[in-house]
């Protein structure tokens, strides 16, 4: 209704997030209208919790004064993670309204490699020198007006700047103040390289139970921080892309993407499927006479493909997750693969019980349910083997288990399965 007032009201008490994923699931139309009428009231945080398929969009409606006060508001690591997916146009346009002093910033963090820690890491530190005691921290941050709004840890540095550990602030709190800051080191502390992918990062803060780590430059000096958040974040979208690869989606699918967008990415893999479902049917194709004759043949092979390709799928995931996570190596992998197919051997015994007894009760043939079970068997036992043993020679080629695992394990179960099935009928049965 054009309400502006009756807008900002409802919209006072959100979380930047939730006002996010509102402008998310509007039109847009609706979108640009909304944003409009918030105007000067638009936060930063909005910004960067916005998706990346609509944050051009939002960007390239909002006015140059009410984006300038948005992006001011924003720490540097969510400045560049704002800039990395914009065009060259609207990066300028953001740098344009930061203070020199935030711009060389933002500027040096984008010279690192893309998804790197520098990237990722936040400039403004709060450090000390390895000589101060916990009364001169506590008037130097009490006196200091550049301190990040949130933070964890004072980093304590020698005279070359280098890290030498983190105290938390709560620490400092407890401490009286002629304790030397060197006496309240953490236990646990992790220096980030700057050059370091940001996958690894995201790994050390989860494995370690990080809050905070330092980013230091190729001669060990410090240039920045990486907080919990950003690492969570990142841990986040790494699980999220290998959902995607795996679903064959591609790895920045959203709801908000076109539809000429979305088939591009489906398409490539559809079209792999297509080429392993006409393998599967050139199988079928050497057992026509069999199936001619025998039609209960046609009738229940889909069942024992249909169970495979599930019980594949299942290995599969567990194997790309564990391979993510770092859990699966090469101290263990033989371990994984005998517990996945003894899985597989003894989920196929119970189901080929269950097919057996419908070949006889169906179709009257005790014959054709014992190839059926057997069949089983074997389809669920190479099932487990392919869906753990895939994505482990995958990854060890330097190709990523979840983008390509999926095409393969269907491939060896139809194949396997039909194969089993009609050739295990033609002998016995014909």
């Amino acid at each position: 209704q054009g309400d502006q007032q009756q807008l900002t009201g409802l919209l006072e008490h959100l979380h930047a997030a939730d006002i996010a994923d509102l402008l998310e699931q509007v039109d847009s139309a609706d979108r640009a209208r909304l944003i409009r009428l918030y105007d000067r009231e638009f936060d930063g945080e909005i910004l960067s919790e916005l998706d990346e398929s609509i944050r051009e969009e939002v960007i390239a409606t909002l006015t140059p004064s009410v984006l300038a006060d948005a992006v001011r508001e924003l720490e540097s690591d969510d400045v560049v993670d704002l800039l990395e997916d914009l065009e060259e146009p609207q990066q300028e346009a953001i740098l344009d309204v930061l203070e020199d002093a935030d711009r060389v910033a933002v500027e040096q963090s984008l010279s690192f490699p893309e998804n790197s820690a520098g990237r990722l890491m936040q400039r403004a530190v709060v450090m000390a020198p390895e000589h101060w005691n916990v009364g001169q921290a506590i008037d130097f941050m009490r006196e200091s007006e550049g301190l990040p709004e949130q933070f964890y840890h004072m980093v304590i540095v020698d005279p070359r700047t280098h890290p030498v550990g983190n105290v938390t602030l709560g620490r400092i709190m407890g401490a009286k103040r002629e304790v030397p800051l060197t006496d309240l080191l953490e236990d646990t502390f992790q220096v980030i390289p700057a050059d370091q992918d940001e996958e690894d990062v995201a790994y050390a803060f989860n494995q370690y139970h990080l809050i905070s780590a330092p980013v230091v430059d190729g001669e060990g000096r410090l240039v920045g921080v990486i907080t919990i958040d950003d690492a969570m974040a990142v841990l986040d979208e790494e699980h999220e892309e290998d959902i995607l690869r795996l679903a064959g989606v591609g790895e920045e699918s959203s709801l908000a993407d076109r539809v000429i967008e979305t088939t591009k990415r489906r398409f490539p893999w559809l079209a792999v499927n297509l080429v392993t479902a006409v393998m599967a049917s050139l199988v079928i194709a050497q057992f026509e006479a069999a199936i001619a004759q025998i039609v209960a043949l046609a009738v229940l092979m889909p069942i024992v493909a249909s169970m495979g390709g599930n019980a594949g799928t299942q290995s599969l995931t567990v194997a790309v997750r564990a391979i993510a996570t770092r859990d699966l190596t090469g101290s263990n992998v033989w371990r994984v693969i005998r517990r996945e197919v003894l899985v597989g051997l003894v989920n196929g015994l119970i189901f080929a019980v269950a097919m057996g007894l419908v070949g006889l009760i169906w179709f009257g043939s005790p014959a054709l349910g014992g190839v059926i079970a057997v069949a089983m068997v074997v389809n669920m036992v190479v099932a487990g083997l392919a869906g753990t043993v895939i994505p482990v020679v995958l990854e060890k080629s330097g190709i990523d288990p979840a983008l390509a695992s999926g095409a393969f394990v269907t491939t060896v179960t139809d194949v396997v399965g039909f194969f089993a099935f009609l050739g295990l009928a033609a002998a016995v049965l014909l």
